[in-house]
């Protein structure tokens, strides 16, 4: 994992550096009904720890949502067995298990996303899609971002046809900014394809300039016009060339208060759906 770490990384240095700021969508299945809106917490986990670990840490976080990376081969993987344990605790924790998984060249290559939509709903432990595809880290995006842009549409539209399982897609707060070939604007052409937006709203403080909650709010607004969730998303690992974009240096308390206020802040906002933690390894090592 050690590869995609530093892909993951980059990704977020890089959508961090740009300034900027109706399909009825289907309820999410799933066990119990996780706590939406202001206070709800979800959280990404990208590495490969056991469930009985992973999943009373969560709970004890009021995790409602725990998005879990998931191999597009999984079937012909240990992790299965570690995947379906998973499920099996985070039932009784009333936390709802979701596949993740997205690869920038998902964009050209978009039979990739549809084997692992296809591998994933074939295993029968998931409520959900979680699907991080970031085209912007691509190298020629600065040249050709209104065709990568329609690309990425487009894979979409191939990852939700047949798909029985809801979608939601990690977003940058800038792409209400970007046009597509064919027109047509990137952010309202993805809520059109997906049941709900994860905004990567990496900073370290909730409201104010430059915060959280204002460079999602684009975001929030065409959401409550399109009828989608759109939570907003809050790192935790360090980040060397952007330390206002994350709470590693904060800590745990001032994480939660922060957060705290954040729910506050957007409480009134009809697409407000809380806020996901990026990742589990990360926020446990923030302490509390």
């Amino acid at each position: 994992m050690a590869g995609r770490w530093r892909t993951k990384l980059a990704s977020a240095a890089l959508a961090l550096a740009v300034a900027a700021v109706p399909i009825a969508a289907p309820r999410m299945t799933g066990v119990g009904t996780p706590q939406t809106g202001a206070g709800a917490r979800a959280m990404w986990l990208w590495s490969r720890t056991e469930a009985a670990e992973v999943v009373p840490w969560a709970a004890a976080h009021g995790v409602t949502e725990l998005f879990a990376y998931v191999e597009t081969n999984v079937a012909a993987t240990p992790q299965l067995a570690r995947l379906a344990e998973i499920r099996r605790r985070a039932d009784a924790a009333g936390i709802r298990l979701i596949a993740l998984n997205g690869e920038p060249d998902w964009v050209n290559d978009p039979a990739q996303a549809v084997a692992w939509r296809r591998a994933v709903t074939a295993t029968g432990l998931f409520a959900g899609l979680h699907v991080d595809v970031e085209p912007h880290v691509l190298p020629d995006w600065e040249a050709g971002r209104a065709t990568l842009g329609a690309r990425y549409l487009s894979m979409l539209d191939r990852l939700r046809d047949g798909a029985t399982l809801p979608i939601e897609a990690d977003v940058a707060f800038w792409y209400g900014e970007v046009s597509v070939t064919g027109g047509g604007n990137l952010a309202a052409g993805i809520l059109d394809r997906v049941d709900a937006v994860t905004v990567m709203s990496y900073r370290d403080t909730a409201t104010g300039p430059n915060s959280m909650y204002e460079i999602s709010r684009d975001w929030l607004a065409r959401g409550a016009q399109t009828g989608r969730k759109v939570r907003l998303g809050a790192e935790t690992a360090p980040l060397g060339d952007c330390a206002h974009c994350t709470f590693a240096e904060e800590g745990a308390t001032v994480l939660g208060t922060r957060l705290g206020a954040l729910d506050t802040a957007a409480a009134g906002d009809e697409a407000y759906n809380g806020v996901s933690v990026q990742h589990y390894s990360s926020w446990r090592e923030l302490g509390a």
